[in-house]
């Protein structure tokens, strides 16, 4: 079979390997899709760890094709979305049910060969299953919207509650409509791009504003600003210095700022302990999808959460080398990985 291969940092190409065999308690699961993430440009750029030689691809969707000894819970044929997160369930952290904090923590396309491939194998512990009626793209949304829902719950957005949302891409979107559903009254999204403004005010913002046109902080928390003296939450998705900087900024006294975007790791900021401390301001960091995969998959079969609109186009195999090498596209969102497609 054919897969996308990280040999090293810098070194991405497509193979022809083996395919798998699924050992006791896994799956063999034929990969319909498998959404593209900024994560996947950090492993490649060496700024995210890895562990190559690897597969890379964690966020996909198939069908079971085959199961190994012990599977009980997931039938030949049924299709799954992966929670490529995998816990160890014995160190401190995943005894305080902090698993994503897990010591021993490894990830399907990460650490260990995922999804874009024409196969993968998927621990029966990490399969969640979705309708087979459901858009198979749809179903490669489930990873990304499990993490969007774990920083929404650590924001705790109470209903009636100022949002402001840093970043147009898929986690900005996918957040925004999160934020809808848990009540909040005013949401406004800070994005450079027209087109990903009028999109984000399609599917659930209230306000939208272009940083580019002034300052960011004046325009959103300013005396005359969208939102005077700051929002109650502060979601930061973009994963850039400067949004990581404004953030804070941007949130009232005694405001909350969730950091869900992903720098380069190494990568530093400027922040003014003072500012915090004085304005009593939470600022908390948001690591992956604890115990939120299975709400994320049935907030997309069931509709709630709207993603055909966040497609920006579907490659095969061999294009997707090109776009994990190269930065998206003026307007993208999400580009799905089809392996298997004629």
């Amino acid at each position: 079979m054919k897969a996308v291969r990280l040999q090293s940092v810098g070194n991405l190409s497509v193979e022809t390997v083996e395919k798998p065999v699924p050992g006791p308690n896994e799956l063999l699961v034929k990969i319909e899709a498998c959404g593209v993430c900024g994560t996947d440009r950090h492993i490649l750029a060496g700024e995210f760890p890895s562990r190559p030689p690897v597969t890379l691809g964690h966020e996909f969707c198939g069908i079971v094709e085959a199961i190994g000894s012990g599977v009980s819970t997931v039938a030949i044929g049924a299709r799954i979305t992966g929670d490529p997160n995998i816990s160890c369930g014995l160190c401190p952290q995943c005894r305080n049910g902090r698993v994503n904090l897990c010591h021993n923590l490894k990830a399907i396309g990460i650490q260990q060969d995922g999804g874009f491939a024409e196969y993968a194998i998927v621990p029966e512990s990490q399969a969640y299953e979705i309708p087979l009626s459901l858009h198979p793209h749809h179903g490669a949304f489930c990873e990304p919207l499990a993490c969007c829902l774990h920083g929404v719950d650590m924001a705790e957005i109470k209903p009636g509650s100022s949002v402001v949302i840093l970043g147009g891409g898929v986690i900005g979107m996918l957040t925004v409509q999160l934020c809808k559903i848990a009540g909040a009254t005013t949401i406004v999204m800070s994005t450079r791009q027209a087109d990903k403004r009028h999109l984000a005010e399609e599917i659930g913002a209230t306000h939208s504003i272009d940083p580019s046109q002034g300052n960011a902080i004046e325009l959103l928390a300013g005396k005359n600003g969208l939102l005077p003296g700051g929002a109650d939450v502060v979601i930061e998705c973009a994963g850039v210095a400067e949004t990581m900087m404004e953030a804070p900024k941007m949130a009232r006294a005694g405001g909350t700022v969730v950091i869900l975007g992903v720098m380069a790791a190494g990568e530093k900021i400027e922040i003014e302990p003072f500012d915090i401390l004085f304005r009593e301001l939470r600022v908390l960091g948001s690591f992956v999808n604890p115990f939120t995969h299975r709400r994320a998959a049935d907030m997309i079969a069931s509709g709630a959460v709207k993603v055909d609109k966040l497609i920006s186009r579907t490659v095969g195999l061999e294009e997707a080398v090109e776009v994990i090498s190269n930065p998206p596209r003026r307007g993208e969102i999400r580009v799905m990985v089809l392996p298997n497609a004629e």
